[in-house]
């Protein structure tokens, strides 16, 4: 009988796509992948170290899968990805059951890892972070319809709060003939929707090409046929450029959605942060980027109580986003990060404090998000079918507003008998509820 492995993966799309790699080696080599991870041979779980929610939500997993063991259910338990490379001799000393922990420069090294673990031996491999391949054949665990597409791979930016540099190595983008033929790939399988992810995507073939060619790539990518929606995320603000924008213009297929962390607002915060733009550039961007592509859906990313934030300053913040009124944004308490200049700087901030100031700004985008989504009754829009919610007895998918998982959902009702996971409808908007919108299917 095959030895049957289970994989855990956690954190970012990035993440899941070194797993997707390491699952197709795995395959290869003639193992049987599972997908009840509690009961296999052997658990790999992909971990992600950025913040430490994440980290907390790995030590769970991790522990989760030590009991198993030792009830007999799991010969063997695996560590990878950020969590691993970051805490490479603390994961075995704190939890002694794991049988081995992977660097993500020894990814590639993963099936004579399992053959290790099961022969009784202790595995510890941290291979150079460059070695970590950007591309490989893929087990795609995505739905049958859309696929993250990695372009980039490390990050030179050193936010001062950030510790994925250490993680994952300095900047590296992957060549455009690369990403074009697993792209064709990819819409050879199904995938309709294709989402681009990177650390930092806008600075994409900056080391290789001497210049930014994300909007040189989105226009290759376009003459895909298959494709109906590219999507883009994790773009860093001071490298959006007015190429990027005329192409999110012109293009149909790239979608009217810019996935863009900002952080925060105040010019002393931005400044120890170690961000590039002030709040008077920033402001001109995002009227810039609204003026240039008519009714795009702009994302951001904020982070509350980060170390010496005043009341005053994070009332900037909250008047910021009043005023900006992002579509979609997400906001986070301040994580400490061992080996970040942000963890020792003075004044940090209360834990709790940071907590609350991080609920008062979603409570603010929940009002924002609400008349938002309200400027949409009556109108037809898009949606790539998903699911059936059998409770409430109709249809759910996304809209071209929104990214897989991190956005809402817009639930429908069709008088046709069959619809096909992955299709694309036209619905007309009846109902706003919270961040999600309810209609029905346009014959």
């Amino acid at each position: 009988m095959a030895i049957r492995v289970g994989m855990a993966s956690l954190g970012c799309p990035k993440n899941q796509i070194d797993a997707e790699v390491m699952l197709h080696k795995i395959q290869h080599k003639g193992y049987k992948l599972v997908n009840d991870t509690g009961n296999c041979d052997v658990v790999i779980v992909n971990t992600c170290g950025f913040i430490q929610s994440a980290k907390e939500e790995a030590i769970e997993n991790i522990i989760e899968f030590i009991n198993l063991k030792n009830e007999g259910k799991i010969k063997s338990i695996i560590v990878t990805g950020c969590l691993a490379e970051r805490y490479r001799e603390e994961i075995l000393t704190e939890m002694p059951e794991v049988d081995a922990v992977v660097g993500i420069g020894s990814n590639d090294k993963i099936c004579d890892v399992i053959q290790a673990t099961l022969a009784g031996k202790k595995v510890q491999k941290y291979g150079p972070k460059e070695d970590l391949k950007i591309c490989g054949d893929r087990v795609l665990t995505t739905l049958p319809y859309y696929a993250y597409l990695k372009i980039a791979e490390g990050c030179d930016n050193c936010c001062s709060y950030c510790a994925i540099p250490s993680i994952r190595g300095r900047f590296r983008s992957r060549p455009m003939e690369e990403i074009i033929e697993e792209a064709k790939w990819l819409a050879s399988q199904g995938v309709k929707e294709l989402i681009l992810v990177a650390q930092d995507t806008t600075r994409y073939g900056q080391d290789l090409y001497g210049e930014y060619y994300l909007a040189k790539l989105l226009k290759e990518l376009c003459k895909i046929e298959d494709l109906v929606w590219i999507r883009i995320l994790y773009c860093y603000p001071d490298k959006v450029t007015d190429e990027l924008l005329d192409v999110m213009a012109t293009e149909e297929k790239v979608c009217k959605y810019m996935d863009i962390p900002l952080q925060h607002c105040n010019d002393e915060i931005l400044k120890a942060m170690n961000r590039p733009m002030n709040k008077k550039d920033t402001v001109a961007l995002l009227q810039k980027i609204r003026e240039r592509v008519p009714g795009i859906t702009l994302r951001t990313t904020l982070i509350a109580g980060f170390p010496g934030e005043t009341e005053e300053q994070f009332a900037e913040l909250v008047e910021f986003v009043k005023e900006m009124k992002f579509e979609r944004l997400g906001c986070f308490a301040y994580s400490e990060e061992e080996g970040t200049r942000a963890a020792m700087m003075e004044n940090q901030v209360p834990e709790k404090v940071r907590e609350r100031r991080a609920e008062l700004i979603m409570e603010e985008q929940m009002t924002i998000m609400e008349q938002d989504n309200e400027k949409k009754l009556g109108q037809e829009i898009t949606v790539v079918l998903e699911g059936v919610d059998k409770l409430a007895d109709c249809y759910f998918g996304r809209s071209e507003a929104d990214a897989p998982d991190i956005d809402g959902k817009v639930f429908f009702t069709s008088s046709k008998k069959e619809l096909v996971m992955g299709d694309f409808l036209k619905v007309k908007v009846n109902e706003v509820c919270d961040y999600d919108l309810v209609g029905e299917e346009i014959e």
